[in-house]
């Protein structure tokens, strides 16, 4: 066992404070890991503040993690000491279903294990986050990180957001050619810009904001359309083979799937806290429209999804905070005041300001 520092919550309403408990020593299978950095994902806040109505108290956030390995277990064949790794938002699976055996962890049917918030298997103990000086994770669960050394902070959120957009993308066959439309420029619709637009398609922003266009181009958008700006909607209407939809909050779902083509495909990835209203069945019909929703990738998808980013020197726009900041970063999460992501240095976890 190692003594571990952390941020962790008690209750919906406590801050988040320092914290220390145990990580387990490494198995046969384990690889441990320093943590360098760790993105900040609104899922966190959902989960610190039990928005979702499940958290398990105390608890360690943080699913986007870049570290460098001390300690590798005698059947680890993958990893060494000093290699740069990253975890992204689960640390196991049961591992014998169809899902699992197919590469695709994410839909276990028991149910993955997350990195935080989530029961172990073979044990009832909480996960704890990756707010924490480091981390003992299953070998097959541990990433490749191939970016530069000065890039890594920027890479962290590629294992929430990255992989988050990666998939729909990848799943649906997103190619050179295709029209792609990408709801909300936020942590994932930046993301889900620049991966889009790497893969070759000819890529336009959906923005309630117009301040963001210029933005947007510069994220690799060729098009930027207000959607509360009937005139420019109306533009794009049949011309799309696939949205993007990251938008986490209820809105029209309408209003996006009459922009699609003939067996064109609106897939969700925003996650509100309550339901869309439901879509008319006509506009779905009428054109063999589809609306699907997508959850992360499996661990060989976000192997790949990095390598891809590294390939095409992708990362995440970010701004770093100290590991004390987290409850203002989380009070600017809920305002849209960020670009697009934080990420915690997690150097200052063990060096508090003065």
């Amino acid at each position: 066992m190692t003594s571990t520092l952390a941020y962790a919550t008690t209750s919906p309403t406590a801050p988040l404070a320092p914290f220390s408990f145990e990580r387990r020593a490494p198995g046969g299978e384990d690889v441990a890991i320093d943590i360098l950095y760790c993105g900040v994902c609104h899922s966190d806040l959902h989960t610190a503040r039990n928005e979702w109505n499940n958290t398990l108290y105390p608890s360690v956030p943080g699913h986007e993690i870049i570290g460098r390995v001390t300690a590798v277990g005698s059947r680890v064949k993958k990893f060494k000491l000093g290699d740069t790794v990253g975890v992204g938002c689960m640390v196991d699976s049961c591992r014998h279903c169809q899902p699992c055996t197919d590469g695709l962890e994410q839909y276990c049917d028991k149910g993955f294990t997350g990195t935080y918030n989530g029961s172990l298997y073979g044990g009832g103990e909480n996960t704890y986050g990756g707010y924490s000086t480091h981390v003992v994770v299953r070998e097959s669960f541990v990433l490749r990180v191939s970016h530069d050394a000065s890039q890594l902070a920027a890479v962290s959120p590629l294992l929430c957001a990255g992989i988050t957009t990666y998939s729909p993308l990848r799943q649906w066959g997103v190619k050179p050619g295709h029209k792609v439309g990408i709801v909300g420029l936020g942590g994932l619709g930046h993301m889900g810009v620049k991966i889009a637009a790497a893969m070759g398609a000819h890529v336009v922003l959906f923005t309630t904001s117009a301040g963001k266009r210029e933005d947007a181009l510069r994220l690799g958008a060729h098009e930027v359309v207000v959607s509360s700006n009937a005139e420019e909607m109306a533009t794009q209407a049949g011309r799309l083979d696939f949205i993007l939809n990251t938008v986490a909050a209820p809105h029209d779902l309408d209003a996006y799937l009459s922009l699609l083509k003939l067996d064109g495909t609106m897939t969700l990835v925003g996650a509100p806290a309550t339901p869309h209203p439901s879509p008319g069945i006509f506009n779905l019909i009428m054109r063999r429209r589809r609306l699907a929703g997508s959850l992360i990738g499996g661990i060989r998808e976000t192997q790949e999804m990095l390598d891809f980013c590294s390939a095409h020197d992708i990362l995440s726009d970010i701004e770093m905070i100290r590991m004390d900041e987290i409850e203002t970063a989380y009070a600017r999460m809920l305002k849209g005041d960020v670009r697009y992501r934080f990420v915690i240095d997690m150097a200052t976890l063990a060096t508090p300001a003065a």
